[in-house]
């Protein structure tokens, strides 16, 4: 049977993007940022013999965010959601192979939010007028959607024990007790999963910044219309999507789909049929999960996930500006709010919309001795590039902190938080235009393209934690760990 020999391969256990890349193709982009932890949870189906049966209307009518349901042996086995959709007969032949007529499962379904169980089918394929057993892929009409939930958990009851735990993605609601990093960025990088919902994505992704300023300035996770109305709809109207007026009631209610999110009626009621004022005059709220916001107060964790919103959605924004705006103006640089340079002056950056006003800051105190004793380690020679910039009377170079010290970054001053870089990447460090990623290869972070591997030295230990920080900083991390690794 191969059906559940696929199920284990390709769902369970699920697939590594590394290892199919000369297959991947177009989809490569869309699968590494559902995917960023690099294992892929796929499931296909063989073309359908007619135009008009039940699986060609199923294939043709499938949707980001629909829910699948796996059947073998009489039994609902589990159940997922789809995340992204995709026709590759390549990637299907390495993934599945072909059956017995050399056709292969080429109408694939990224999944997430996976869950194993067991329960008897009869009943509910009885109840939606379908007889069992079921031999191909079947769409359920949406009107009976409810239907079909409500039956399968009565089955269910208390015993539905998750084998794998929920992974997050677009359209994912459920209340997530316990929350991951990966999971995190997964329902991030995929705000735009649906590709007709691009302004969508840019409004969500500017309330959720805004969201994860008010847990930075020490605000409730809950947030009542109001408060949004007053401080969210001026950032929407200057940084949101041209030519589209957004309001902010459409994020407050809306962003539930994420799997992040919740929204409080004190009326009890679907918060999409409660009216906008009575909304306010009954105090709803809408914020963070308990467990999201408990993890984006994590260091580490925030800062990936300001710069995947950063870079997925919002490259051609002053993001600066931005960032200042919604009480995150330190995640603009990886020197921290100064923006400043470690140990060669150079001022503040300017932004794209103009000269940024001056401010007064106070700069953590910094060990000359480890600057200069990284410098020397690497014979002023930049560990990005190997240039070695000559002076009149010696050669120059200039020490970045990987980790930024001071607020909010808060990285240590060690030698293993250095790298030795000229002006000209040091700057690009600074602004988080580049990154180094899990192989010590430094890539662009607008493309994720590669420039180098970064030079080393055996007495010049660096802590991957702190290269890890910087590259969530850039954003790096949606791309996962599946980065072109040939030197």
């Amino acid at each position: 049977m191969r059906g559940p020999k696929h199920f284990h391969h390709s769902v369970r256990t699920g697939i590594r993007l590394s290892e199919y890349e000369h297959v991947l193709g177009e989809n490569a982009d869309q699968l590494k940022r559902l995917f960023p932890d690099g294992v892929a949870r796929l499931w296909g189906a063989t073309p359908a013999q007619k135009e008009r049966n039940a699986k060609a209307v199923a294939i043709r009518e499938r949707r980001v965010g629909d829910e699948v349901l796996f059947y073998g042996e009489m039994k609902f086995i589990a159940r997922a959601r789809i995340l992204g959709l995709l026709h590759n007969p390549g990637l299907a032949a390495e993934v599945w192979g072909f059956d017995e007529n050399h056709r292969t499962w080429e109408h694939i379904m990224a999944l997430g939010d996976v869950i194993e169980f067991e329960v008897p089918a009869a009943p509910v394929l009885t109840a939606l007028d379908m007889k069992p057993p079921l031999w191909s892929l079947t769409l359920v009409p949406a009107a009976k959607r409810k239907l079909h939930l409500h039956l399968l958990d009565e089955l269910l009851g208390g015993q539905a024990s998750t084998v794998r735990r929920p992974v997050l993605g677009k359209g994912i609601a459920a209340p997530v007790e316990s929350l991951g990093r990966g999971d995190l960025q997964r329902a991030l990088g995929t705000l735009d999963a649906d590709t007709s919902a691009g302004p969508r994505a840019r409004s969500e992704s500017l309330t959720l910044l805004w969201a994860i300023g008010r847990l930075v300035t020490g605000h409730d996770r809950m947030a009542p219309l109001d408060v949004w109305q007053s401080q969210l709809g001026p950032i929407l109207s200057e940084f949101g999507p041209p030519g589209v007026a957004v309001s902010p009631e459409y994020p407050f209610r809306h962003l539930s789909d994420s799997g992040l999110w919740e929204v409080e009626s004190a009326e009890h009621r679907d918060p999409d049929l409660v009216s906008v004022a009575a909304s306010i005059e009954s105090g709803g709220r809408a914020g963070f999960r308990r467990a999201a916001a408990r993890l984006l107060r994590q260091p580490l964790a925030r800062a990936e996930a300001i710069g995947l919103l950063c870079a997925s959605y919002l490259d051609d924004v002053d993001q600066p500006e931005l960032l200042e705006r919604v009480g995150l103006g330190g995640y603009a640089y990886a020197g921290g709010s100064d923006g400043g340079q470690d140990d060669s002056g150079g001022g503040g950056r300017s932004g794209r919309r103009g000269q940024r006003r001056q401010v007064t800051v106070s700069r953590p105190d910094r060990d000359k001795r480890l600057v200069e004793r990284v410098k020397l380690l690497h014979g002023h020679r930049c560990q990005v590039c190997g240039l070695r910039l000559e002076t009149r009377f010696s050669h120059y170079s200039e020490a970045a902190h990987i980790q930024g010290l001071g607020h909010p970054h808060n990285g240590p001053d060690k030698t293993s938080n250095l790298l030795c870089l000229c002006p000209n990447h040091h700057v690009q460090f600074d602004t988080l235009a580049l990154f180094i990623d899990e192989d010590w290869i430094v890539r662009r972070s607008q493309d994720g393209s590669r420039i180098g591997v970064l030079r080393r030295h055996p007495e010049h230990h660096i802590d991957e934690r702190y290269v890890e920080y910087h590259r969530g900083l850039c954003g790096g991390n949606r791309l996962g760990s599946t980065h072109d690794r040939a030197l």
